[in-house]
């Protein structure tokens, strides 16, 4: 029994590596392929394709799915109840980590998602000339593309980043709006 489950232990931690170093080829590759940070920035967050690993927002949009059908989390009524389900549920389910949420805006349409252990930067240092590198974007994309897939807009950005010296990883989310369906005439 004991066996079992430290190879279940194991496995996930293998994965959960092997996914961290996969993840920092890909970012290697794209600073080889774009000139600046800002570019590499861009593509860490956009729908594109990179042969066969999608970039944040894609990988959101296909997560979601996944993420519904395993955790079975009902609609959520209003956006804290979602920052509870992004940061207790998903950030546990997918990279094995729960941020605390904090610094909510007095319009309750603004919070931070703190991240004390960032698994994305687990042997990672930015060189020098890579300053404004926002090495983990890909997470800010997922969100976005997730929770466009449940009808709500988002902006999702780092504030703080533990590779460029803060004390912690902040990734600040703010509503925008609720995405209407649009379904066609009779599909209701």
């Amino acid at each position: 029994m004991s066996r079992q489950a430290n190879r279940g232990t194991e496995s996930k931690k293998m994965s959960s590596e092997l996914f961290t170093l996969t993840y920092g080829a890909l970012v290697t590759q794209l600073c080889k392929d774009y000139e600046n940070d800002e570019d590499v920035n861009k593509q860490l967050d956009r729908i594109l394709f990179s042969n066969f690993l999608p970039r944040g927002y894609n990988i959101g949009v296909r997560l979601i799915e996944d993420f519904l059908a395993r955790s079975n989390v009902g609609r959520c009524h209003d956006f804290r109840e979602t920052a509870d389900v992004i940061a207790k549920v998903a950030f546990k389910m997918y990279l094995g980590i729960t941020p605390s949420i904090t610094n909510w805006s007095p319009a309750g349409d603004e919070f931070s998602l703190i991240l004390e252990n960032n698994p994305l930067v687990d042997f990672v240092e930015l060189p020098d000339n890579h300053s404004s590198l926002i090495y983990s974007n890909l997470l800010c994309g997922v969100l976005r593309g997730a929770l466009e897939m449940v009808q709500m807009a988002v902006e999702a950005k780092f504030v703080q980043d533990t590779l460029k010296g803060d004390g912690v990883t902040e990734i600040r989310m703010r509503f925008i709006r609720r995405i209407e369906d649009n379904l066609p005439a009779g599909e209701e």
